[in-house]
């Protein structure tokens, strides 16, 4: 198993580019099930999730090449099997989302409950009881939800929680179904809005995208199209905090800064000065130690969870005394332990880590737990005494394109090696 071997000490400085959103990809992917006629993809990451989802269209007979520009024509036209089955489901929690193209499109889909990171609960009762309002049999026997519809038709379905993936599921759904189908307390993302985009690029009737009401009138088909996926904002703050945590000077190219605002801010807050326009954002520390912040986790447009992860990090080594509280995943401080073996001054009291920053981390054998736990652990590796040895970086494999060759581009001290 690969692991990563991280060298502490060195001021991160230069430029990289930004890839295309996995959180944007993997319901985009999903959403080619619904068209009649081959869609082209370009900005699309090469992760260990976007490969699993791939494999999974593929084995219900989805099409799919790939260009010497590393774009991706995928042609569902012609699926021959509506089942998504545990072996490969399993591994990713995001699969579910076949489950409202595959029903609406086919009238039939059997899919088996999700698996992935462990840090909570995300039950899947949501999305059945919005493909149920909308007219589906829905049943869960065997590890599997099936579903069945003859046309599923337009419905008004308010969640009683913020749900991303049950939004962009129902969204997807309804494309197809007959009638006007409204979601409300829907999830505002931007990966939603770049879901959307790319339904209405393929012929759909959405309204409200990126708002808490979307309306979508329902259409009998959707054709083809060429779609560019949006850049990673989770990967974007990463870089940030990796900067701001070993006090340095980068520019991110192929980025943006409109859906980051509550990331920048806690930034600028531990001393970050920070730049942005068209394309690209700059961070400089300016050589200083960055003040511990305060942040709390909430739905977009708060501060995401995705990043808490990254934060705490920070604050171990900054100055002053900071919290942050995961209002979203009940298991997600896996890492704070991890941390500790390293030095830091961090404690527990419910869903809060408080950290009181330390001068300096020491290097120490780590463990990922999931994929951004992973990615807050190299970068205490990056500013930490040492060399630290980050294990199961199969996590970060999931949600970071080349990460180690970025932070090496970035003058990091990074490498992979074997058991």
């Amino acid at each position: 198993m690969d692991k990563l071997l991280v060298g502490g000490g060195r001021s991160l400085q230069g430029e990289i580019s930004i890839s295309g959103a996995k959180n944007a990809t993997l319901p985009i992917l999903a959403g080619v099930l619904l068209a009649s006629e081959s869609v082209t993809l370009s900005n699309v990451p090469h992760l260990k999730d976007v490969t699993t989802t791939i494999a999974l269209l593929q084995s219900m007979g989805v099409q799919v090449t790939v260009d010497d520009k590393l774009n991706i024509s995928v042609d569902g036209s012609e699926i021959t099997d509506r089942r998504a089955p545990y072996d490969l489901v399993k591994t990713m929690r995001a699969s579910i989302l076949v489950l409202g193209p595959l029903v609406a499109r086919y009238g039939e889909a059997d899919v088996s409950l999700p698996g992935g990171c462990a840090i909570g609960s995300r039950p899947v009762n949501l999305h059945v009881q919005g493909l149920q309002a909308m007219g589906a049999d829905v049943v869960i026997e065997n590890g599997y939800i099936k579903a069945r519809a003859k046309r599923l038709h337009g419905a008004h379905i308010v969640f009683d929680t913020v749900t991303v993936t049950g939004t962009e599921n129902l969204l997807m759904a309804a494309t197809l179904a007959a009638g006007e189908t409204i979601l409300e307390n829907a999830a505002r993302e931007p990966e939603i809005i770049d879901l959307a985009e790319f339904l209405i690029s393929m012929g759909a009737k959405i309204t409200g995208h990126g708002s808490s009401m979307i309306r979508i009138q329902g259409v009998k088909r959707l054709g083809g199209t060429e779609y560019a996926v949006m850049p990673d904002r989770i990967e974007t703050g990463t870089y940030l905090v990796a900067a701001a945590i070993t006090r340095g000077n980068i520019r991110l190219k192929r980025t943006s800064a409109d859906y980051l605002e509550a990331v920048i801010i806690k930034l600028q807050e531990a001393g970050a000065k920070i730049h942005h326009g068209e394309g690209w954002i700059e961070l400089d520390m300016k050589g200083r130690r960055p003040r511990a912040v305060d942040v709390r986790t909430l739905p977009y447009p708060a501060f995401p969870t995705d990043m808490q992860a990254q934060f705490c990090a920070m604050n171990a080594m900054s100055e002053g005394v900071g919290t942050v509280t995961e209002t979203i995943f009940e298991n997600r401080f896996q890492h704070v332990l991890e941390l500790q073996r390293m030095g830091a001054d961090i404690r527990l009291e419910g869903n809060m880590a408080i950290s009181k920053g330390v001068k300096r981390l020491t290097s120490a054998p780590v463990m990922a737990t999931d994929l951004r736990a992973s990615a807050g652990l190299i970068l205490a590796g990056l500013a930490a005494e040492g060399e630290t040895l980050v294990d199961r970086i199969y996590h970060v494999d999931r949600g970071y394109e080349r990460i180690e060759e970025k932070l090496q581009q970035l003058g990091a001290s990074i490498r992979r090696v074997m058991n």
